[in-house]
């Protein structure tokens, strides 16, 4: 199943020319910084943490802290920047792009914990400042990029860039931070900039409303139930947890089946009653779309006009040119291919899938047609009996904390010597969070990490990684980096029982933290995950195969409750079943990514849309108009797009999978799982960040450009 990294579309709008170096204001003026107040005194976030390698001080941080130090950090680092635009010395690397590389330490600082709580654990406070600061947050990165004397000073080294000396990362930052200004629009004139700050404006402001509104959409569209003989097919410890939801919402003694951020939900692989299935079904693709104050599709329509128009100012037919200009892909009709090219094989096994679906049906004379609220169901008990294989078997073996340390730990440290140890000394936002340190093969400090497993109504559906405090080879930054997760949480006293899917997150997830973890760049605009959409997937994607490698699995696969490893016979059926209701998987993701490229193939004069009866017509348009198999995200709740930074690049996914089965390749053809094979793949892949060029990279490590064939061989579709 396809994951992602999520990324606030408030601070994707507010990256400067120093990466993650956020910006502010419509002006630059030339004025002082402003003294901090008295109150400001107090504000934790405005100095460095104390704590070990500047971890968040959340025992000291309060609700109110972050709205004050965010403009004050917007104040500070515009006065930072204009002292190199108005540099009276000849534009340097040192003086123009270092010094933007060094710029923004507050800002940065304030916003990246802000930010990772207004996914994570946000409430009426912090979404409050997050809809006052956005609008100001596009301003301050308009006032960085739009400035001409900045740009100017940037355009001259850029200009003589081969001439100068650089080493090839620095050469790889000045073309970056050029691109980065052209895209953000410093050739424009004074009239089109003037409109782009509002447009900016607008899209930071909506793109937080959206994702306000879907949050509260989604914790208000779950399913109450009252008769608990409705939950027929539930295990007990789901039950027992679907209690304690509805408790804590108010409704004891009901039981509460919440939503997921996907159009399907894992309790429909298990209901028995079909009528409760249909409503969790009909609640889930309804959840934004109730003509409420939460519903998003209003907000959706305006982004994609703004998007539309955005593109066309900047000289683009539409804003998925725009957007995939800067990635491995480059053009829209490439990324476009690459989906087009899979929908008949992927809808073809789809429909094979659901004949055998309504095989059962017929067989246990259900009398009905076969929906997308049966699909779950009815194919577990398809893979029951072609695989002899029972999520229920499965599950008691897969136990949260020994996967993590057995399985995605052990892992990590078979190939890259890196070891886990816990610690409780470090403050943290929220009980269920835990911090390990990551410690190196030769016994450094290689990053903290933070884990955050359950779901909750404070925190966005899906998974993620992010950091805390970037590397930063300036400064000798260590990364800072957490992972958040959703699954499920179990009730009191009971262990977290993981489903195979959600061990896959585990392990995806991981490799992206990985990929924090190793990185090794000087610039910290270059460090890490920051590379396009196309790439920043593939080590999280890749890191998904050792979940099922023989020894990795044999040694976290244990019944939670004897220790006993898990049969054989049974590990078989895992494997053997890995291929079971791709053609479902497949279809359901390439028909959100194709919505998601219709939307933003839009032109400006013809992107006003009706929501609904667009999506219709490009699911019908591409030939994933198949009803039983919905789109895993529909308009209204595709946060990755209209609230995640991933608008017109959800295909990401789909073109990072080919680098990820295609390098797994490349491990089978040297001998797997070994220390020797990881750290090539650290040092060619992990630790390089986007201080070179990518493709070309790839191509160092594996011999030749990637081939989709390990791709189609693993999904089943060839």
């Amino acid at each position: 199943m396809l994951r992602k990294l999520l990324l606030s579309s408030a601070i994707a709008l507010a990256l400067s020319a120093c990466g993650e170096r956020a910006a502010t204001e419509p002006t630059m003026p030339a004025t002082a910084q402003t003294p901090a107040t008295p109150a400001q005194d107090q504000n934790p976030l405005l100095v460095a943490s104390t704590l070990p390698f500047q971890a968040p001080p959340f025992d000291k941080i309060k609700d109110g802290d972050y709205q004050p130090a965010i403009e004050e950090g917007m104040r500070a680092h515009l006065a930072e920047v204009r002292k190199i635009a108005d540099n009276p010395e000849p534009a340097t690397f040192a003086n123009t792009f270092e010094a933007l590389e060094r710029s923004g330490e507050l800002l940065t600082r304030a916003s990246t914990i802000f930010f990772s709580m207004t996914s994570a654990n946000t409430n009426p406070t912090l979404q409050a400042a997050e809809e006052a600061l956005a609008p100001k947050l596009a301003e301050h990165s308009d006032a960085i990029h739009l400035d001409p004397a900045l740009f100017a000073r940037v355009k001259s080294v850029y200009d003589q860039r081969d001439a100068l000396g650089l080493t090839p990362e620095q050469k790889t930052v000045v073309e970056h931070t050029y691109d980065n200004f052209v895209r953000a629009g410093a050739q424009l004139d004074d009239a089109h900039k003037a409109e782009l700050r509002k447009l900016n404006s607008e899209e930071s402001s909506l793109s937080t409303a959206f994702s306000n509104k879907l949050l509260a959409a989604g914790n208000a569209g779950g399913v109450f139930v009252t008769d608990k003989a409705k939950l027929d097919g539930m295990d007990e410890g789901a039950i027992a947890a679907a209690a304690d939801a509805a408790k804590a919402a108010g409704k004891d003694g009901q039981w509460l089946l919440a939503l997921q951020n996907t159009t399907q939900q894992p309790v429909l692989g298990s209901l028995q009653d079909r009528a409760l299935r249909e409503q969790v079904m009909a609640a889930s693709t309804g959840r934004a779309e109730k003509g409420d104050g939460n519903d998003t599709r209003a907000t959706v329509q305006r982004l994609a006009e703004l998007r539309a128009r955005k593109a066309e100012l900047l000289g683009f037919p539409n804003y998925a040119a725009y957007a995939i200009a800067d990635q491995m892909a480059g053009t829209p009709e490439v990324a476009l291919k690459l989906l087009t090219d899979t929908v008949p094989a992927a809808t073809a096994r789809a429909r094979s899938e659901l004949a055998k679906i309504q095989a059962v049906v017929d067989a246990q004379k259900g009398g009905f047609t076969a929906g997308a609220a049966d699909w779950d169901f009815y194919a577990e008990q398809v893979r029951k009996a072609e695989f002899d294989l029972d999520e229920s078997q499965v599950r008691p073996y897969f136990e949260l904390d020994r996967v993590l340390k057995d399985g995605v730990f052990f892992a990590a440290n078979q190939l890259y010597g890196i070891t886990a140890k816990e610690r409780k000394d470090i403050p943290v936002y929220h009980p269920d969070v835990r911090v390990f340190d990551i410690m190196d093969a030769d016994g450094k400090q290689l990053a903290l990490f933070y884990l955050d497993p359950f779901k909750r109504d404070s925190k966005q559906g899906g998974a993620w990684m992010g950091n805390f405090v970037e590397q930063d080879g300036l400064t000798g930054t260590i990364p800072v980096v957490y992972n958040v997760e959703n699954f499920t949480k179990p009730a009191a006293g009971q262990p977290a029982l993981l489903s195979f899917d959600d061990v896959t997150t585990l392990f995806h997830e991981f490799g992206h933290a990985l990929h924090g973890f190793f990185s090794k760049t000087t610039y910290p605009s270059v460090a890490g995950t920051n590379v396009p959409r196309d790439f920043v997937e593939f080590p999280s994607q890749f890191n998904e195969h050792w979940a099922l490698d023989p020894k990795v699995f044999a040694n976290y696969a244990k019944h939670h409750q004897t220790g006993e490893a898990m049969p054989q016979a049974l590990v078989d059926k895992i494997v053997k079943a890995r291929t079971f209701n791709q053609g479902y998987a497949t279809t359901e993701y390439l028909a959100a990514a194709l919505l998601d490229l219709s939307w933003h193939m839009l032109p400006a004069n013809d992107a006003r849309r009706e929501v609904d009866a667009f999506e219709q017509q490009s699911l019908e348009k591409y030939k994933v108009n198949l009803a039983a198999v919905p789109p895993r995200y529909r308009s209204s709740y595709f946060s990755h797009i209209w609230g995640g930074g991933y608008a017109a690049g959800y295909y990401a996914y789909f073109g990072a999978e080919v680098l990820d089965h295609d390098a797994f390749q490349w491990f089978r053809e040297h001998g797997g799982l070994t220390r020797e094979n990881g750290q090539v793949f650290r040092d060619k892949i992990l630790s390089i960040g986007h201080s070179r060029d990518l493709a070309a990279a790839y191509r160092e490590f594996r011999g030749k450009d990637p081939s989709v064939q390990p791709l189609l061989e693993f999904r089943g579709l060839k």
